[in-house]
């Protein structure tokens, strides 16, 4: 028996990538299981393997389960094949998608066989052995927070806090329009000069907002 490392990509940035450690006895199932634990993604989509070679050119497919699309040759499946069985080169590829209708797509390759001698068989297997980069996050983004944001977020109750802020803002404005009320209704014994001039003042300053939301 050999202990088989991959290094699994992230196709849109080689930067992003996990290795993992897999029996040679083991099935495509394991290692398709192993990927998306190591991406933190969960297991309830469509997941498909492809043969490959050096250049990334597409084979035949190793599935999930038989899907309803057209195929070049019917697929071998996840459960029934052993990894070993599929390793014929040193530095052997193979293409995994992931949710066919995200895309998902992840770049493997072959980076060292382990004999038995050398592997240490107190681990359970399959496992992730290296991880590099800040992985995509299956849905939505991931911010420079991430998990730690959420946490804070649940723990103060932030979004209701938003929400409480718009009310106050609501309120102050109300305040503001019976304060407004107020005066013009202390600004009748002014005379009718006094009205000209606040007029003219007044169109000078709408104007003045005026250009300057302009300019923005």
């Amino acid at each position: 028996m050999a202990i088989l490392k991959f290094r699994v990509y992230w196709e849109e940035d080689d930067a992003i990538y996990r290795d993992i450690l897999v029996k040679h006895t083991q099935s495509f199932q394991h290692m398709h299981q192993i990927i998306l634990k190591a991406f933190e993604f969960d297991q309830l989509h469509s997941a498909t393997f492809y043969r490959s070679n050096d250049v990334w050119k597409r084979g035949r497919e190793i599935s999930k389960e038989v899907y309803e699309k057209e195929y070049v040759v019917p697929p071998l499946l996840m459960i029934d094949t052993l990894i070993g069985t599929e390793i014929i080169d040193t530095n052997q590829h193979f293409i995994y998608v992931y949710d066919f209708a995200k895309n998902w797509t992840f770049l493997i390759e072959l980076i060292q066989v382990i004999k038995n001698a050398d592997a240490d068989m107190t681990l359970e297997y399959p496992l992730v052995s290296r991880v590099e980069g800040v992985g995509p996050m299956q849905y939505g983004s991931k911010g420079l927070l991430g998990k730690k944001f959420a946490d804070i977020e649940e723990k103060y109750d932030l979004s209701e806090a938003k929400d409480g802020f718009g009310e106050e803002g609501e309120d102050i404005h109300a305040s503001d329009g019976d304060d407004d009320n107020d005066d013009s209704d202390d600004s009748d014994d002014s005379d009718d000069s006094d009205d000209s001039e606040d007029n003219n003042d007044s169109s000078d300053n709408g104007g003045f907002l005026d250009d300057s939301f302009e300019a923005y």
